[in-house]
């Protein structure tokens, strides 16, 4: 037979397992697992809404469940399929989603102390209660680090390690005293399924250290002790609980333990890659390469870049990071993206959109999607920000908020809807102007993801704003394949693996549809993008001095010269 491998990914929802003939890429099975704590999967708290926390033991009942299951389903469609074959298992994750732990690696919510705090659970990577501890850390290495920010695009992020655990030291002080250290969940979950979990031993991943935990070879690791303390006494006493040193998602992080082989029916020899973040590994299952911008879109959209590490790179301000090794080895990995895109549309459907559109919600969005069809860029004479969930990139800001503007008495759902998505094509092509503008060019857009797949409407509009072909990777679970491609390095050429990612990629991706832009459209969005920078620089950034007068009227203007043309 030939070779298989299995991507896990675990999302903010739930986890899947897909089962990768390694030979072609071919997705013989996979399985979800919806994690039963919380709602939805995400611990939360009416009275702090910014609060965002997952059950680790939501990640183990995952893995046994979904493993299984695609094996399962495996052999029922292939009746000579042997979970002999399986050589390696790869792990994306969240992220930054960082965990306590004790001294031995276990989660320290797994405690009867803790069971039931959430400040001992995984901070999700949406948990933004450490807003401030972000500004503070970032005002301290503006004034005495500012290297620091050079390599994340000059400001740390609620979202990021730092904060949450300086959170978590204000705030629940028991919970930090009882941690004997503290990990990402994608280093968690294969130093779980290898049986090596003390803290100092564990293989971290040079995608979360760099991108979120300020981690650089060139200042010796983690921020320093001094650092550290400045940010609070004795903070920097953690650094020698964590890691000084990161690692590659083609590595081994070692062989499956007699445990966990037991559990899943595997043999002891499957090799188990180093994880990193969803993402990252998702940019890889789509095909990144060189000039190749990779868009996952879901709830929030990340979007994920690589640069030959032999060839110069300016710091770029305002991206989530640039980290040596953070997507593939031998490439800078650049990392941007926004905070809601998903979210936003599913907050309309679910707050805003009346019963006319549909009595369950994939009836609204089917209709809210045939009647905006219909609609010409700039017919609606609608405009809105895209900040629901804050500002990622490049304003790197999670206070910020939503805007619409334009609405009259007889604007309709559909016309906002629509608007909302104009919203988010924008958004991503500030971005790329970003990226541009600072030497790095974008010659191709790959999309992937639940929303790239199944909403056209939204793809055809990226493609009419940015002016560039939107091509659809040809999976749907580029994060799962993306850790199955990992899997099969770390496994290696002698069981039937790769030797690079490359060559890898080469035989186990591909391209589905690909959505041109129209140039009638292009211009008008050239314009409303225009009005759109106009706001975003007007809301998002101090430095802002222009006019805010004409924009609903040249939004009235661009809405009358579109209706003009289709009279």
């Amino acid at each position: 037979m030939p070779p298989f491998v299995i991507g896990l990914d675990f999302g903010t929802n739930s986890c899947r397992a897909l089962l990768v003939d390694a030979a072609t890429g071919r997705e013989v099975a996979g399985h979800v697992f919806p994690y039963p704590s919380g709602k939805d999967g995400v611990v939360l708290d009416p009275s702090e809404p910014n609060l965002a926390r997952q059950d680790p033991g939501d990640y183990l009942l995952a893995v046994e469940e979904t493993v299984k299951e695609a094996i399962r389903k495996a052999k029922r469609t292939d009746p000579g399929f042997e979970s002999e074959a399986i050589i390696g298992i790869g792990v994306d994750t969240t992220g930054s989603s960082p965990m306590p732990v004790d001294e031995k690696g276990q989660a320290l919510c797994f405690r009867e102390r803790f069971r039931e705090n959430p400040a001992a659970m995984v901070w999700l990577w949406k948990d933004h209660t450490s807003y401030k501890e972000a500004a503070q850390i970032t005002r301290l290495a503006a004034a005495e680090r500012p290297h620091y920010l050079s390599k994340i695009g000059g400001t740390y992020s609620s979202e990021w390690w730092w904060s949450k655990i300086l959170h978590c030291r204000n705030v629940a002080a028991e919970v930090y005293d009882a941690a004997g250290s503290w990990m990402e969940i994608c280093d968690w979950i294969p130093a779980v399924l290898t049986g090596n979990l003390l803290p100092r031993h564990v293989k971290r991943s040079v995608c979360a250290a760099g991108h979120k935990a300020l981690f650089n070879p060139s200042w010796n690791g983690l921020p320093d002790r001094e650092f550290l303390d400045s940010l609070s006494p004795g903070l920097g006493d953690l650094r020698e609980k964590l890691y000084a040193e990161a690692y590659t998602a083609d590595c081994r992080a070692g062989a499956l333990s007699e445990e966990w082989a037991a559990k899943l029916g595997l043999s002891p020899s499957v090799a188990v890659a180093v994880g990193a973040f969803d993402a990252h590994m998702g940019a890889v299952g789509a095909g990144i390469s060189a000039g190749t911008l990779v868009k996952i879109i879901g709830t929030s959209t990340c979007d994920i870049m690589v640069h030959p590490r032999r060839e110069p790179l300016r710091d770029i301000p305002g991206v989530c990071g640039i980290v040596d090794g953070s997507v593939m080895d031998g490439y800078y990995g650049i990392e941007a993206g926004q905070s809601g895109v998903g979210d936003i549309f599913l907050w309309f459907v679910n707050t805003l959109v009346p019963e006319k559109y549909g009595s369950t919600q994939e009836e609204k969005f089917d209709t809210l999607e045939k009647e905006a069809a219909g609609l010409k860029p700039g017919e609606s004479g609608l405009l809105a920000l895209d900040w629901n969930n804050g500002n990622r990139t490049i304003l790197v800001d999670v206070r910020l908020s939503g805007l619409l503007l334009g609405q009259t008495l007889h604007t309709q759902p559909h016309e906002i809807y629509r608007a909302l998505l104009e919203a988010t094509g924008f958004g991503a092509l500030t971005i790329i102007d970003r990226i541009e503008e600072y030497g790095v060019p974008v010659k191709e857009v790959i999309n992937c993801g639940g929303l790239a797949s199944k909403n056209p409407l939204m793809m055809q509009i990226y493609a009419d704003i940015t002016g560039r072909p939107m091509k659809i990777s040809r999976s749907e679970q580029t994060p799962a394949l993306g850790a199955a491609i990992f899997a099969a390095v770390a496994a290696g050429e002698a069981k039937g693996g790769y030797g690079s990612v490359e060559s890898a990629q080469n035989a186990m991706v591909g391209i589905g549809k690909t959505y041109a832009p129209r140039e009638e459209s292009h211009q008008v969005y050239k314009k409303l993008y225009h009005l759109y920078r106009r706001l975003h620089d007007a809301f998002g950034t101090e430095a802002w001095s222009g006019r805010m007068f004409p924009v609903m009227k040249d939004l009235l203007d661009i809405r009358d010269a579109v209706r003009f043309t289709r009279d």
